[in-house]
């Protein structure tokens, strides 16, 4: 589970409901700093068991450079718990619901990052779009491997997948709640709040599709999206090395962070922060530019 240390928000970031094909999601939508040129929009997808706020540190580095940065719940997860009355939890509904929230922000094309099993869903989306150049101006995979997680990561996701038709989520949580790090007492009743309004359904849905996960990156290499990875150190979910292979196989950016654990955004947020801007930017052509107002 993510472990955010502070909910401090930007005074300019606006709670919104995305009103999509798809559903209803719950979203953080970021403009670009006052005064700042705006440089395109980013789409931010949260892993397994977290949510749009888990970006909240990287969110003022980004805004003052120009970024327009939208951070989404997805289907049933937190905010977004209720976004559909279909209850269909598959990797492809679930990936489509991106392509669905990037239309409605009708941008142009979007730089979009997936963080876990977010980077699970936005390979998926790519992959599925042909890399669509009208809907994505890059991806970035963050903390994501190429395939199934470590066996450290299975017993849990099994141990979940055994117990979450039998209890309520309010019984789990003591078991999956951090107990490595302290965090103020108003983020622990966030952390709780968060995890007790997924929809178990999504929850196990999810879980199942971590220990399904195959190796999709030769599909993505094929595609004419330009792909950025960053890695943190220490990750007991995808082995880092296994990360820099994949992104050596797909001729992507990569960066590695040390000290920055399965979150670096939480725990290294400048250097996330450093390393996304490098990326975008320097990829401005295939970006959103100022002369498409963003």
């Amino acid at each position: 589970m993510s472990q955010l240390l502070s909910l401090e928000t930007p005074d300019h970031a606006r709670p919104v409901r995305l009103r999509t094909e798809r559903g209803v999601f719950a979203a953080l939508d970021v403009p670009p700093a006052e005064h700042a040129p705006t440089r395109g929009t980013a789409l931010l997808v949260p892993g397994f068991m977290g949510s749009k706020e888990d970006f909240l540190p990287l969110l003022p580095a980004l805004s003052a450079d120009g970024v327009r940065v939208v951070a989404v719940d997805g289907r049933g997860q937190y905010e977004s718990a209720d976004a559909s009355p279909d209850t269909s939890y598959s990797r492809d509904d679930l990936a489509g619901d991106l392509v669905a929230v990037t239309r409605c922000l009708d941008a142009g094309p979007v730089h979009l990052l997936g963080h876990s099993y977010g980077g699970s869903l936005a390979r998926a989306a790519v992959i599925a779009t042909g890399g669509d150049p009208r809907l994505w101006a890059s991806v970035t995979l963050m903390n994501f491997g190429p395939g199934v997680v470590s066996p450290w990561q299975r017993e849990r996701l099994n141990l979940l997948l055994s117990v979450v038709e039998s209890m309520s989520l309010a019984e789990i949580w003591p078991f999956v709640r951090s107990k490595e790090e302290s965090a103020p007492e108003d983020v622990e009743r966030f952390l709780e709040h968060r995890w007790t309004s997924n929809d178990p359904r999504q929850l196990a849905a999810v879980a199942q599709h971590m220990l399904d996960e195959t190796d999709t990156t030769d599909d993505l290499a094929r595609l004419p999206v330009p792909v950025s990875v960053i890695s943190s150190t220490p990750d007991e979910t995808w082995d880092p090395d296994g990360v820099e292979r994949m992104a050596r196989q797909l001729g992507a950016a990569f960066v590695r962070i040390e000290g920055g654990g399965h979150s670096p955004n939480v725990h290294k947020p400048a250097e996330v922060a450093r390393a996304l801007l490098d990326f975008w930017l320097a990829r401005q052509g295939a970006a959103v530019s100022s002369r498409s107002g963003g």
